[in-house]
């Protein structure tokens, strides 16, 4: 089973999550507190994914436990603020490596509750519904019970499509959360002129349409019209072959994919399977060798890493713009 179904199956709906009261008064937020009296703009009320949190103050020992949630943090320059991460897609970009190697690793996948509670959190991010698993004793009621605050990527609690929108949601709250708004604001402004600059490029091009192949082999596990990576697909000038799936992500059928004609795929490089096992996956298919991208060998690339809701979009914008729009570039 690939990661991203993994993450997917474990996704709940927003209604599911049950509301807290204000964490004002629990031992992390008490914590913080205590040692900054004057922090501005504080205490702060914010709800994410049903879960309502007040700080009195900006954390001051966060664990992130994805990728895309650890690149948020070390982009808004937050990386003292960390007692621990986990959880890699793939390298982190070259920009944060030599802030993210001051970190400690608590584990390669998710981090043991044991292990989790053992590093003295007092705020745990999660960027797939995944990182806060009951099962695994780190849901969010359980974290709240023990006096830490937590945030989901809104990601994967959003009603309807997720598009930049979100992403300016998800910089602006956990900057405000952490007493630095001016540098979220600062992040958004940047990823949005980039955004910009690619889509004034490719405007008046043809839209291509567009195939994006996470993994699988009986069926084929795509991007839905839910998640960011369909919106980067239209930012950077191409139309994603499975919009109307009402989902970050799910399972189609090959018939399907055969049936809408993709002019190009999109491969999603992560994990253990690398980009040429995929592509011989679908060019070794007789069934697929009809269908225009694999028939002309029209493959594009992006790091999973780049397709979620994360300060990675404006790179895979102007990543996938190129590669579909190479006379535009």
């Amino acid at each position: 089973m690939s990661r991203s179904r993994a993450v997917l199956r474990s996704l709940v709906p927003a209604a599911l999550l049950i509301p807290l009261a204000g964490c004002g008064g629990s031992p992390g937020s008490a914590g913080a507190a205590a040692g900054a009296d004057a922090a501005p703009g504080f205490p702060y009320t914010v709800t994410n994914c049903g879960v309502s949190s007040t700080y009195q103050a900006p954390p001051r020992r966060a664990v992130t436990m994805n990728q895309h949630a650890t690149e948020i943090m070390l982009a808004l320059g937050l990386e003292e603020k960390l007692v621990g991460t986990a959880y890699l897609d793939d390298a982190v970009l070259p920009a944060y490596r030599p802030a993210y190697d001051k970190v400690k690793v608590l584990a390669k996948e998710y981090p043991s509750k044991e292990v989790l509670l053992g590093a003295n959190p007092d705020f745990v991010y999660g960027g797939y519904s995944s990182a806060f698993d009951k099962a695994q004793g780190r849901d969010r009621e359980g974290l709240a019970k023990a006096g830490i605050n937590s945030r989901l990527s809104v990601e994967y609690c959003t009603q309807g499509p997720v598009g930049l929108d979100q992403l300016q949601t998800e910089i602006t709250e956990v900057a405000r959360t952490f007493g630095v708004p001016e540098r979220g604001a600062a992040l958004i402004g940047t990823e949005q002129r980039r955004i910009d600059a690619v889509t004034a490029r490719v405007k008046d091009k043809a839209k291509p349409a567009v195939f994006v192949y996470d993994s699988g082999e009986a069926s084929a596990f795509t991007s839905g019209g839910n998640g960011i990576g369909n919106e980067i697909v239209s930012l950077a000038g191409g139309t994603n072959v499975f919009a109307d799936l009402k989902d970050t992500f799910g399972d189609v059928s090959w018939e399907k994919v055969i049936e809408r004609k993709p002019e190009v795929v999109l491969i999603y490089d992560y994990g253990g399977t690398t980009v040429e096992a995929k592509k011989q996956r679908l060019v070794n298919d007789p069934a697929l060798a009809e269908v225009p991208a694999v028939k002309n060998r029209r493959f594009v690339v992006l790091p999973l890493s780049s397709a979620v809701l994360g300060v990675r979009v404006a790179d895979a914008v102007e990543s996938l713009g190129r590669q579909l729009h190479p006379d535009a570039a």
